[in-house]
């Protein structure tokens, strides 16, 4: 093993806000102090339960993808296991998430962008 995965680190334009969305979603802690990094207007985090630390760092510009136009790529997204995807939909959408892609019943997943465009998907778990 060469490293371990510290943190995932998304761009955005408002990190605490960001964070708080993603805290509404998973849960965990958000801004927990953290010898690794200092917190401030630029950078907000969150320790999920399970141990995930997602970082969020204030971009003046920043420009969302625009997924699925290949204009501004999504670059990567997060998936996140639900126990029933209608719940989770309409509890995403009331924290702040856009619907992208509803697909179709059996496919088991749906796509959506959170407050700062980043794409994300609910997957049936």
């Amino acid at each position: 093993m060469i490293a371990e995965l510290q943190c995932v680190v998304l761009d955005c334009s408002a990190p605490r806000e960001l964070a708080r969305f993603y805290h509404a979603v998973l849960g965990g802690e958000v801004d927990r102090p953290d010898r690794r990094w200092s917190l401030d207007e630029a950078w907000s985090t969150l320790h999920t339960p399970g141990g995930l630390v997602l970082c969020f760092q204030g971009v003046p510009d920043h420009r969302p993808p625009t997924w699925p136009h290949p204009e501004r790529p999504q670059q990567f997204h997060l998936d996140f296991g639900v126990p029933n995807l209608d719940t989770a939909h309409e509890e995403v959408l009331a924290q702040g998430a856009t619907l992208l892609d509803a697909g179709e019943d059996a496919r088991g997943w749906r796509v959506y962008a959170d407050p700062a465009g980043h794409p994300f998907c609910l997957v049936r778990h």
